[in-house]
Parts: structure tokens; C-alpha cells; sequence
């Protein structure tokens, strides 16, 4: 089997099932009839960029690099429309206001989420600055987050 056809397989067995070991990972790869050592399973996770991310079981296994994202995305969402109360814009930037000494977890939800569109934020008790990146308004960033705390709320 060739490099390109090793990663196939292991792109398909981290979406198939929850592998969180390198060891687990080679193992399912034998099974399906591919001779790989432990060093060349390293080297193909390195290569793939896969990361590790918490399965609903509660153990980190192995995922491509987009279900980071996805999940950072989700959670944005989630937190948004837990604390965020009100967005008002003001040329390009937002003022996101959360109940009392919520406003600290907003912005860290929204740093780790690294939205394109957000430069970046400062909290104070129950308010959050964002700045948006040019050449987004506050207005048009506004709307997206609007977008995101509905589907947070849903």
C-alpha cells in the first residue's frame, strides 16, 4: 500500500470508530490488512494533521483537523446564545452585553473559536468589546453572530 491509500484508510477508520491510541490506530490498520509499524502511523498523523477531540464516550480520540473546527463553531454557538443579551454595533466594532460576570467566558469562548471575521475582544463584568477585521462592519458582524446565538439556541 502506498502513502496515499495508508492515509485514505486512516482517514476513513478515525470517522468510522473512536481511535485514541497510535497503538489502536496501527492495530485497526492490520486488521484491514495493512502492514504498518508504530513510527510510520506517527509520522501518517503528523502528515494528516490529525488532532484529538472528545468523543461523546468521554475519551480523546483521534479526528481531522475540520472537526476542530466544527466543534470550536459549536461552541461559539452555544455560548453565544447562553450569554449574550444584547449586540450593538458601532462602525466596526460590537458591544455584546451577558449578565453579571459573564462577560469574561463570552470572550474567551469567542477567542477560542477564532472567528475570521473578529480581531479580537475585551471583557469587563457583563460587557464584551469585539473589533472586527476590515473590511466587515460591526453592523455585518453583528448579523452573523445573531445568526449563530439562534442556532446555539436551537
Amino acid at each position: 500500500m502506498n502513502r496515499a491509500q495508508r492515509h485514505g484508510a486512516i482517514l476513513r477508520l478515525v470517522a468510522e470508530r473512536p481511535l485514541g491510541t497510535q497503538s489502536e490506530l496501527a492495530e485497526a490498520l492490520r486488521s484491514q490488512g495493512h502492514e504498518v509499524v508504530q513510527t510510520t502511523v506517527s509520522r501518517d498523523i503528523h502528515e494528516l494533521g490529525l488532532i484529538k477531540i472528545r468523543h461523546e464516550s468521554g475519551r480523546l480520540v483521534y479526528a481531522p483537523p475540520e472537526a476542530a473546527e466544527a466543534g470550536m463553531n459549536e461552541a461559539l454557538s452555544v455560548a453565544l446564545g447562553r450569554w449574550a443579551l444584547g449586540l450593538e454595533p458601532s462602525g466596526n466594532l460590537v458591544v455584546v452585553t451577558t449578565p453579571h460576570g459573564y462577560a469574561s467566558a463570552l470572550a474567551e469562548a469567542i477567542d477560542v473559536a477564532r472567528h475570521p471575521h473578529i480581531a479580537g475582544t475585551i471583557a469587563g463584568e457583563n460587557t464584551v468589546l469585539l473589533i472586527s477585521r476590515e473590511p466587515v462592519t460591526g453592523a455585518q458582524l453583528v448579523e452573523e453572530l445573531q445568526d449563530r446565538s439562534m442556532r446555539g439556541a436551537a
